[in-house]
């Protein structure tokens, strides 16, 4: 299947060009100005931008969290990635107390295969830092697993202590891996939280109270000292504090690889969404929404490259059923919020038309970066011959509002109900496949295949 798209601006991180582009088969075979070429469809992208498909490098479809499991599964979350311009996800295979590497991802591969309409790849979470673990960390690099995610946070479930965060550091310096670090203090966080339940304060207000930005800040400088000693590269998931921010800061301006994402939510969203009694139990998540003027300081850091990535920890749960399990005590929500639809468009809408960032800055963080820093650059991120057409016709002059009654993730609300925006995704492209057009799903499950990745950890060492 030969595909030409005609007409459009390609907009890539690096460069604006006013080009055609030929998809023959899986591949990008041609870019030129007004290509006169054989083809069984001609995309007519006159006013549009030709943008690379974006990857959404942080994503927990099916994961199970307090007593309960997220919403979508590989099927509805990556169709409705599709719908919002996601063509790539890279979710979090779960490794549980007792158990090997091997059986986590093992389990997630079978949640996905069949099931993903987009490609994906995984991360693998630590929460069992053994020396059979560590051992299995070597293997799994070799097989395209080259991201390990571990926790300062959630005592009892995810949390590792120094010295097994340390530990695996200093395996990735060995295997080129990267570790992934969601850095809070759960440990002071869970004594507050004790302490606001016994005081009578259990509204999910007070999640966002009992996880102060100062205990983001001090484990992001924790975490980023530590890999400083095991001369390693770090990356800070979900970054959504100006303290944390000042910690990553610091160590770039000392030279060192430290590296970090945030999240739409903390960008558009604020401490306040988490009030009007249990009506914010919408918006827990964790790390939780800050205070107004820290997304001023994230949008900043999105400008310096102080941040590098804009994903969305995507883990979408019910309002009514799942959500409401933390009626009477706000520890008992369970945490994460729906987003994987809605990120290409927000950070259109409020980045660029909101004079925050340029259309390549705008592809650079939601697309460029991303394949750069996971092991995908050159096949994905990029408008560019040989690449994987992964590619998004994208309308930036669309309006339209987002709304639970609209949007295609399994989840029964949405963050951002009633906003408008500007900016929509009018013809998804996967692997050559047309699998969104006009709002039109031509998609299926399945058609997602795994990705291999490369070893990032000892490029991002050397940058």
């Amino acid at each position: 299947m030969r595909t030409l798209i005609k007409g459009g601006t390609i907009v890539n991180a690096d460069a604006t060009t006013a080009a055609d582009v030929l998809v023959d088969g899986e591949r990008i075979a041609l870019i030129g100005e007004s290509l006169e070429v054989e083809a069984e469809r001609t995309i007519d992208a006159s006013g549009k931008w030709v943008i690379p498909g974006a990857i959404d490098v942080h994503t927990h479809m099916e994961l199970p969290f307090g007593g309960t499991f997220a919403k979508d599964t590989f099927e509805t979350g990556t169709r409705a990635a599709a719908f919002g311009g996601t063509t790539t996800i890279i979710d979090f295979a779960v490794q549980s107390k007792g158990k090997s590497l091997r059986e986590g991802l093992d389990a997630w591969m079978a949640k996905a295969e069949g099931n993903a309409c987009i490609d994906y790849g995984f991360h693998m979470i630590m929460s069992d830092v053994t020396d059979e673990s560590l051992k299995e960390m070597d293997a799994l690099v070799d097989e395209g697993i080259t991201d390990f995610k571990l926790f300062t946070a959630y005592p009892g479930v995810f949390y590792s202590d120094d010295g097994a965060i340390f530990r695996a550091m200093q395996q990735t310096a060995k295997n080129g891996g990267l570790i992934l670090m969601h850095a809070e203090n759960g440990m002071a966080i869970d004594v507050v939280a004790e302490q606001n339940v016994a005081a009578g304060n259990t509204d999910p207000y007070f999640h966002g109270t009992s996880r102060s930005p100062v205990f983001e800040g001090e484990a992001t400088n924790r975490v980023i000292r530590l890999a400083q000693v095991a001369e390693v590269p770090v990356y800070i998931v979900h970054l959504s504090a100006h303290d944390a921010l000042d910690a990553v800061r610091r160590a770039r301006n000392e030279g060192l690889p430290a590296y970090a994402e945030t999240c739409p939510q903390y960008l558009f969203l604020t401490l306040d969404d988490l009030g009007n009694g249990f009506e914010g139990a919408k918006f827990v998540c964790s790390p939780p929404l800050r205070p107004a003027e820290h997304a001023g300081e994230l949008w900043k850091g999105l400008a310096t490259d102080d941040l590098q990535v804009v994903s969305t920890d995507h883990c979408p749960f019910d309002f009514h059923g799942q959500k409401d399990l933390g009626q009477g005590d706000f520890r008992k929500v369970p945490n994460g919020l729906p987003g994987v639809e809605d990120r290409v468009n927000l950070l259109h809408s409020g980045g660029v038309v909101g004079g925050h960032m340029t259309p390549n800055r705008w592809v650079e963080v939601i697309s460029t970066a991303p394949a750069r820093m996971f092991g995908l650059a050159g096949r994905k991120g990029v408008i560019g011959v040989g690449a994987d057409a992964d590619v998004v016709i994208y309308d930036p002059d669309k309006k339209h509002t987002i709304s639970a009654k609209t949007h295609h993730m399994d989840v029964d609300y949405s963050c951002y109900e009633g906003w408008d925006v500007t900016g929509n995704a009018e013809i998804v492209l996967s692997r050559g496949k047309v699998i969104v057009d006009s709002g039109e799903w031509l998609g299926a499950a399945g058609d997602g295949r795994f990705l291999k990745r490369a070893p990032a950890g000892e490029l991002l060492n050397r940058t």
